[in-house]
């Protein structure tokens, strides 16, 4: 048993490299696990810039310098800041509040749509088990109810969390655009010389992250949009508030959608019934999800995931787990970056094994 072992570790943290890779992996674990909250303003300022970094580049290609374009690109990336706080966010809000307000209709409107299941399915449900399945659920409701409530009245140091991140946030992302290579050779100055394998693993992310977070920002924009002017036509209620939770779905490969059309079809029932216009938001929604599904995505990830669905579902769950919000939003690129890093991590017996061919063709 301990040849084996003996034999595995040496196969693969038998290279200098490894090892120092194998560090810096437990080191940024560690940093994320214990500070992952206090770095939040410069993971998203980290984001913003990626996203920013790919219009930089695209005006430099038509003739601007490199000050001109990343000034034109930091302003209309203040415009937008202000727009959203000044314009989406109080929307946002004001629906909340309007929807929490109806949340006790909703659930009359549900009783009294569940009260006629015993009759309509009696050959599968007794009075009896309706009782005590309507006591859970609305239960489970109430507590719903209570947390949002409890979340709200302790809002305090978030407010305070926001007012940091609206500083510190525009203020990183101009540095980070500004000092974009100096602060990528101060880093690859802390590493050594002779680094082939994390050369090759950061080539592969670079590309990886960056099309990753630019085409995931596109996909919010478009469904979002779309959803919020087909709710507007439908005349939907809260159309502001759930454009934006189906847009943020799709953070959440599979599962966010499933979750957001709870919301999306609660509202339509209240507000409609089984009527034409219930319907019409069915077949909509329906076909909002499929085309993000099945031509947008494709579309704008065809060449950045190449993982198996049951790799994302499990890299959200676990990197959700972890880290939060940051975790279900960085869960695919971690999965490739994982697997790029299983790809390319130096293995002594394969050295060996090219050594051997290398001295066979010398010879």
């Amino acid at each position: 048993m301990k040849q084996v072992i003996q034999k595995w570790f040496e196969q693969y943290f038998g290279n200098e490299e490894a090892v120092l890779l194998t560090v810096i992996l437990l080191v940024s674990l560690v940093v994320m696990a214990t500070l992952g909250t206090v770095l939040g303003p410069v993971f998203t300022a980290l984001i913003l810039a990626f996203l920013l970094q790919g219009l930089v580049n695209t005006l430099r290609r038509y003739g601007l310098s490199r000050i001109l374009a990343i000034m034109a690109t930091y302003l209309l990336f203040v415009l937008g800041f202000i727009a959203v706080l000044v314009i989406l966010i109080p929307i946002v809000g004001r629906q909340t509040s309007l929807l929490l307000g109806e949340l006790p209709n909703m659930v009359g409107k549900l009783r009294e749509l569940a009260v006629t299941w015993p009759d309509k399915y009696s050959d599968y449900i007794t009075p009896d088990q309706f009782q005590m399945i309507w006591g859970r659920v609305s239960q489970e409701m109430a507590n719903l109810a209570e947390q949002v409530l409890s979340l709200s009245l302790s809002s305090f140091p978030g407010l305070l969390a926001i007012m940091i991140y609206l500083f510190l946030v525009p203020l990183l992302v101009l540095f980070m655009l500004k000092d974009k290579d100096i602060l990528i050779g101060f880093l690859s100055n802390m590493l050594p010389k002779e680094r082939t394998v994390m050369t090759t693993i950061w080539s592969e992310m670079d590309i990886q992250f960056a099309n990753y977070v630019r085409g995931k920002a596109i996909e919010i924009l478009i469904v979002g949009t779309v959803a919020f002017v087909a709710f507007l036509l439908l005349g939907l209620n809260y159309a502001a508030l759930l454009a934006l939770l189906v847009g943020l779905s799709v953070l959440i490969p599979y599962i966010g959608a499933t979750v957001v059309t709870i919301p999306v079809l609660l509202v339509g029932y209240v507000q409609w019934g089984y009527s034409g216009d219930f319907f019409w938001l069915f077949m909509v929604y329906g076909l909002i999800q499929f085309l993000d599904g099945n031509v947008l995505v494709p579309l704008l990830f065809s060449e950045v995931v190449n993982l198996h669905p049951v790799a994302i579902i499990i890299a959200v769950l676990f990197f959700g787990g972890i880290w939060g919000f940051w975790g279900v939003f960085f869960a695919i690129p971690l999965a490739t970056l994982v697997k790029a890093i299983y790809n390319a991590w130096p293995r002594h017996g394969d050295t060996q094994v090219n050594n051997a061919e290398l001295d066979s063709a010398t010879e």
